[in-house]
């Protein structure tokens, strides 16, 4: 059960037909009007406040009664916006500074910011907190310690993590700052180590979790990075990563045993979402490297491998086949190609035809972390239809300037791109770019006021983004 239906059972609960003898039903009041038309009123001026608190739930809203902060608080905006480059009418604050390897993040009804930390040696969960409702944080604590994480979320009264090797949880204390004291296992013995470890996920609203295992490799080479080394084939790390698995956020310890192969031939998916447009899974890919140039691997030149594949988002049935690592999206040829290792030469479509395309595309190597489908009523309506993306930023554009390092918005109709993408906001890094950055945004995660964080794992920063109107 997610937080919000928390609160709409305790609504129901309060809003359930009074009990028999509430209102006894005597010979006075039956033959009194004045006193039957009273009660009504007295009856119905109750409920209102339940009934509110219901249609806020609904709506994606929190219910004030599980709310310490409100949406009618005042928006602060630094004077330079700390730092970002944003659309007419918002604006910013630095949330936070010094958050080590902070990467994605949840918000509390209250205000309260988790954020889970891939910091080596000192990873775990901080919860951040505006005391004073000023958009920045001034006071903070380590409530989970001893493992590196890139994920948080909460569900049914439980903070869930993962450690790079499975699935953790342990009470949600609404308020607390108190480390908690034991974590419950939910999934283990996941397939770590490689290229890509962190296990990102989400939950739906029936408790089943997402969860992103990425690939060990660039791809799924004999030799991993080595200059014509062929592709396996058939690709065996497809059979533990790659993709995505489902389990039970209800259950302890669980394996691959007990969950269901979802998706397969997603690289790598560190941003993973249910769109509540339409309650299905959506995720980005981060696509392979080294075509060419070089440093490259193959006979492509230096420009078509930093401007080669794409970045993709994703809509994720069960069952559904991307490709990886036979197929890349090409830009020339607009649509998955077959990948040099399997015999391609940037045009050949081969055994991509049936592997299912990407709903948009991005600049290569831009690298998307995040991915957020803003339900809250501060920010324009526009921006309700279509994903938030946070992207990391490239290393290996070269010889073209390094580039992403932003938070795209990407309109949707549906299922589809309902046009191109918009940098949202920017000033992440230096405009020289560089292979890391000054700040890489990682992760987004939406307020009870409606506003947008956003996580940086390089320079520890969080940024609180609001709507101030035109």
């Amino acid at each position: 059960m997610h937080f919000s239906q928390l609160g709409r059972a305790r609504d129901d609960r309060a809003g359930a037909p009074a009990p028999a003898n509430t209102f006894p039903q005597d010979v006075t009041m039956r033959r009194n009007p004045l006193m039957l038309l009273l009660a009504v009123l007295w009856v119905s001026a109750c409920s209102r406040p339940n009934d509110k608190a219901k249609m806020q739930t609904a709506s994606g809203d929190v219910p004030a009664a599980d709310s310490g902060a409100t949406n009618a608080q005042a928006v602060h905006c630094a004077p330079d916006n700390a730092g970002l480059k944003l659309p007419t009418g918002f604006c910013a604050t630095l949330f936070a500074d010094s958050v080590a390897g902070a990467r994605h993040m949840w918000v509390a009804p209250n205000g309260d910011v988790y954020v889970s930390s891939e910091a080596r040696n000192a990873g775990g969960i901080w919860l951040l907190r505006d005391a004073n409702h000023d958009g920045r944080a001034d006071a903070r604590a380590k409530i989970a310690s001893g493992f590196r994480s890139s994920e948080v979320r909460m569900y049914d009264g439980y903070l869930y993590t993962e450690d790079l090797t499975g699935v953790l949880r342990f009470p949600y204390k609404p308020g607390s700052m108190e480390p908690a004291t034991a974590l419950d296992t939910v999934v283990q013995g996941l397939a770590g180590g490689g290229d890509h470890f962190n296990k990102t996920f989400t939950i739906a609203g029936d408790g089943t979790i997402y969860l992103n295992i990425g690939s060990p490799s660039n791809a799924c080479q004999e030799k991993n990075r080595a200059k014509s080394s062929a592709g396996i084939d058939p690709c065996t790390q497809l059979d533990t990563r790659a993709g995505i698995w489902t389990f039970d956020a209800h259950k302890l310890h669980q394996s691959y045993a007990t969950g269901v192969h979802f998706a397969t031939g997603i690289r790598n998916a560190v941003g993973v979402a249910i769109n509540p447009m339409d309650n299905r899974l959506w995720v980005t890919q981060h696509g392979r490297d080294q075509l060419g140039g070089p440093n490259g691997n193959w006979s492509f030149d230096a420009k078509y491998s930093a401007e080669n594949p794409a970045e993709e988002l994703l809509q994720v049935n069960k069952g559904d086949d991307f490709g990886w690592p036979y197929c890349y999206y090409a830009f020339p040829e607009h649509r998955l190609v077959l990948a040099p290792e399997y015999g391609g030469d940037g045009t050949k479509v081969g055994r991509c035809a049936d592997k299912k395309e990407p709903v948009a595309v991005f600049p290569a190597h831009w690298a998307p972390n995040g991915l957020l489908f803003y339900t809250g009523s501060q920010f324009p309506a526009r921006y309700k239809r279509g994903a938030f993306i946070a992207f990391h930023g490239s290393w290996n554009r070269a010889p073209e300037p390094q580039a992403g390092y932003n938070v795209t918005f990407q309109p949707l109709n549906g299922e589809k791109a309902a046009g191109a993408y918009e940098i949202f906001a920017s000033g992440f890094a230096p405009q020289s770019g560089g292979m890391s950055g000054n700040h890489r945004p990682t992760g987004l995660a939406q307020g009870p006021d409606g506003s947008l964080y956003v996580a940086d794992d390089a320079g520890g920063h969080i940024w609180k983004i609001s709507y101030k109107g035109k």
